[in-house]
């Protein structure tokens, strides 16, 4: 915890510095506020990443990494690193150093198994998210000889590549249960995912979320999850310490070396680094990763960037991925150039898959046909599944992309805690002060 809120304090320093998202910075909105106000930022981000690489090495240290088998993902019940995220009981994995445990019978349920399971639960990932993904042999999948087969079906994306996208994404004839078969005997199996079926049980972007998936029936009925919740697990301690360092030291010592390595060669990625440093172009990168960036500006520090791409790729599906580009300042750009969320390639050979079984006829409705209710975006518009212009009116706020507002790197604080702290619900008499870019006045947005 501490490694994780120091390197969060240290990075934030440091990419947002000279803003007013930091004490002393421009237009700050602590200006007047704070008596006897004085601060060396420069210091204060030396002195977190310190702190960071301390607190982190305490733990990376004694706690080894929870071993993975490497299989395709086919069926992974007898994986420990797959079954870690899916398990009831996750006393059992050294690597989960802190969990919420669930119990139905108390009225305490965890129902994530329930919708990767037995359907698409409204959620996936995105095209970018998978692309940024790794060839096994430590390539781009970009790069030459890098291997890829290509995206024509989701087979193929998975054939090769960094072991953490073959574990935790479904795909087609995967096995769902070891405990329950169909009444004929035959293994239950992932079907073709239902991009156009119930709001809450599709299949977002084609691309399904297998993180946290249990192969045993009885943990996937319905209301009635127990499947556990990592808080905390070593790795992310691994991860800490290789960014810590390196910001503070600009290299890479011994100790970051070491846990870089172990995190590739747990993951069935080649551990030397440096043949993915190498081969790293960040313009190919920019494409698919918001992390390419830090306030505005494209890195020009591919080890640095690849250390971003290290912790994107293993917390997959964790909820970590937006505190890491809110501290990195990762998503100015978005200000001036929307980003469209697009998923896997379904104006390819995997079209065929969505056939009225009976009639032959396409079940796909492209965006804009007349008459009809759209359930797929254009086939003119990409080739890829482009979730946000399915509907193509004008109150979807998202349909030309996601843009962003400064303000939003950091939360409004509630107007109430202003009239708490205030004198006769006079606000400009409060001690706090709001941050930047948000008014004080009741239901407003941000103002940049």
């Amino acid at each position: 915890m501490k490694s994780r809120a120091a390197l969060h304090e240290a990075s934030w320093l440091m990419y947002h510095k000279g803003t007013a998202h930091v004490p002393g910075g421009p237009n700050w909105p602590g200006a007047g506020k704070v008596e006897n106000f004085s601060i060396n930022i420069d210091a204060e981000i030396d002195f977190f990443l310190t702190q960071a690489m301390a607190s982190a090495e305490v733990v990376a240290e004694a706690v080894p990494l929870v071993a993975n088998t490497k299989d395709n993902g086919y069926n992974s019940s007898q994986n420990p690193y797959f079954n870690m995220f899916g398990d009831q009981d996750m006393n059992k994995y050294s690597e989960v150093l802190l969990w919420r445990r669930y119990d139905p019978t108390l009225g305490i349920n965890h129902n994530v198994n329930h919708y990767i399971n037995q359907n698409g639960g409204n959620t996936g990932y995105t095209r970018g998210y998978v692309e940024n993904f790794l060839m096994a042999n430590g390539l781009p999948i970009y790069a030459a000889g890098s291997g890829y087969k290509g995206d024509d079906s989701i087979s193929t994306v998975k054939e090769g590549r960094d072991n953490r996208l073959q574990l935790f994404m479904k795909a087609p004839g995967d096995l769902r249960y070891t405990d329950r078969t169909n009444t004929n005997g035959t293994l239950i199996l992932e079907g073709k995912p239902d991009i156009i079926g119930l709001v809450e049980t599709r299949y977002v972007t084609g691309y399904a979320v297998k993180k946290g998936f249990s192969y045993l029936w009885a943990n996937s009925q319905g209301s009635m999850g127990s499947t556990g919740s990592i808080v905390f697990r070593a790795v992310e301690a691994y991860l800490n310490y290789i960014e810590a360092s390196y910001l503070k030291e600009k290299t890479l010592n011994s100790k970051a070396t070491k846990y870089w390595r172990a995190i590739r060669e747990r993951a069935g990625v080649n551990p030397d680094f440096n043949i993915t440093i190498a081969a790293t172009n960040i313009n190919e990168e920019a494409k698919n990763d918001f992390a390419a960036y830090s306030a505005g500006k494209l890195l020009t520090d591919m080890t640095l960037y690849n250390i971003r791409r290290e912790r994107r790729s293993e917390f997959i599906a964790e909820g970590m991925r937006y505190t890491d580009l809110k501290r990195w300042r990762a998503m100015d750009q978005l200000k001036t150039t929307p980003y469209i969320i697009e998923g896997f390639k379904l104006w390819g050979p995997m079209q065929e898959w969505y056939k009225d079984p009976t009639k032959g006829t396409s079940l796909l409705i492209e965006a804009g046909t007349p008459g009809k209710t759209a359930n797929v975006s254009k086939k003119s518009s990409s080739l890829y599944l482009r979730p946000y212009q399915v509907n193509l009116t004008a109150t979807n706020l998202v349909r030309d992309g996601y843009r962003w507002a400064f303000a939003h790197y950091l939360e409004p604080i509630p107007i109430k805690e202003f009239l708490l702290t205030s004198q006769n619900n006079d606000l400009s008499t409060s001690v706090i002060y709001q941050n930047p870019g948000w008014p004080t006045v009741v239901n407003s947005g941000a103002t940049e």
